[in-house]
């Protein structure tokens, strides 16, 4: 259940073209996780080659099996025989295979075509290219990879691709020149190879080989190269630890600029996720922070706006003074209400909380929207606890609606609560104002 609190925008990547701008929606979520959602378990390490081939092969006998079935119940007359022979089920068992042909090194190795089925028997032409697929996990080679993972990337079982992308990852390893190789493959690979090969790349060691890092920000970057197939190159770096200054410069330009599309989004959100990745490794996230309040004051895109706050506000990056002073110019300039709301949240991470208190007492007395009214109401209490009463009186008192929210607050406080996570939860209703989307 996705329930109360702050705007949030709805995070997901597929490696491949960036989220459509229909996707482009606002979700909201509890004020008190600024950091990220509630922990999942920690992923399972990554199966062994020989178990993925075990996972593929076992849901290709399932559809082997139904495939018999359905082929079984359209037979006519042979049931009395195969209940007292089984005769048709020795046809079944050696219908698939027998032989197959070796495939040389330029392609896999492909099965010899079944014997034609004589009168009565079962015929079954089940899929192929899975026959030997053990054989194309041992065999296979990182300089043979691209020609014999051709016919398995044409099932298109999802299956298959997250086979093909670990093998690829395997192969790759901590070989930069691999890596680089791999880049040149995906320049001009359709898209579903594309997905492939980036899935593999993200998932290689190499990747965080400095000059393959240069590589990938230097192909996302081109201007010649479509925005879909740059926005997966710029995805993939969101596995670095950290970024030189200079390509914080050049992705906060990149997503500023008007001609960047949903690609100048993905920049903003590699950005923010890099920034947090290197706040947990140095507690330094001031350099990220200025390049995504420069993008939130200057994308002429509002989700991208939106996402450059929010991902401080996920990371719990720290707000200094001249941050704040520019989150104040955002409140009394910004057009779009939802980015206000999101740049009074990250207000609440101001290390000066008596300035915080200031602007947001300021922002409310000039500000003409219910809900953003509401955000800075709360996200006063947020930022300095019971001694936000005396600002959220003067706000309740500027607009009576607020009224009852006071009392609940001043209660709350008055019983030695002093948590906010634990104030939130325990107001009377998590919605009083109806600017709160509830999704069960």
């Amino acid at each position: 259940m996705i329930s109360r609190g702050y705007a949030s925008r709805r995070f997901f990547w597929d490696g491949g073209a960036p989220e459509p701008s229909s996707q482009w929606d606002l979700r909201l979520v509890p004020p008190d996780m600024t950091s990220d959602p509630a922990p999942r378990p920690a992923a399972p390490p990554p199966p062994s080659p020989r178990r993925r081939v075990a996972q593929v092969a076992a849901a290709l006998g399932v559809l082997t099996l139904l495939a018999l079935l359905a082929r079984g119940s359209l037979a006519q007359g042979h049931a009395e025989e195969e209940a007292s022979s089984g005769h048709a089920h020795a046809h079944a068992g050696s219908a698939p295979g027998g032989s197959v042909r070796r495939g040389g090194p330029t392609g896999p190795a492909q099965p010899a075509p079944p014997e034609e089925a004589s009168p009565g028997q079962r015929h079954f032409e089940g899929t192929t290219c899975w026959q030997d697929l053990e054989r194309f996990n041992e065999a296979v080679t990182f300089e043979t990879f691209r020609d014999w993972a051709a016919p398995l990337l044409a099932s298109g079982d999802p299956l298959v691709l997250d086979y093909l992308r670990g093998r690829l990852a395997e192969l790759i390893g901590d070989d930069p020149a691999r890596a680089s190789e791999v880049l040149g493959w995906v320049r001009g690979a359709p898209a579903k190879e594309f997905k492939v090969f980036m899935g593999g790349l993200k998932g290689s060691q190499a990747l965080h080989r400095p000059q393959v890092a240069a590589q990938l920000l230097e192909m996302g970057l081109d201007g010649e190269l479509e925005l879909g197939r740059r926005a997966g190159l710029l995805a993939a770096l969101e596995t670095q630890h950290r970024f030189e200054p200079a390509a914080m410069d050049r992705l906060a330009r990149f997503a500023q600029d008007p001609a960047s599309g949903e690609a100048g989004w993905i920049a903003t959100r590699t950005l923010g996720r890099v920034m947090k990745e290197d706040l947990s490794r140095t507690g330094n996230a001031k350099p990220y922070v200025d390049r995504l309040l420069s993008v939130s004051a200057e994308s002429l895109e509002m989700p991208v706006r939106y996402l450059a706050l929010e991902m401080g506000m996920h990371a719990d990056a720290p707000i200094d003074a001249q941050a704040t002073a520019r989150l104040e110019k955002i409140l009394a300039t910004e057009g779009s209400g939802d980015v206000r709301q999101i740049a009074a949240h990250e207000l609440s991470l101001a290390e000066d909380k008596t300035r915080a208190l200031d602007i947001y007492a300021q922002a409310f007395t000039t500000e003409t929207e219910l809900c953003v009214r509401w955000a800075l109401f709360r996200f006063a209490a947020r930022t300095a606890g019971r001694n936000a009463l005396p600002v959220m009186a003067h706000m309740a008192q500027q607009d009576s609606r607020f009224l009852a929210d006071y009392r609940d607050f001043e209660r709350l406080y008055a019983s030695g609560i002093v948590d906010f996570e634990r104030i939130w939860s325990s107001l009377p209703t998590d919605n009083p104002h109806g600017c709160l989307e509830h999704t069960d």
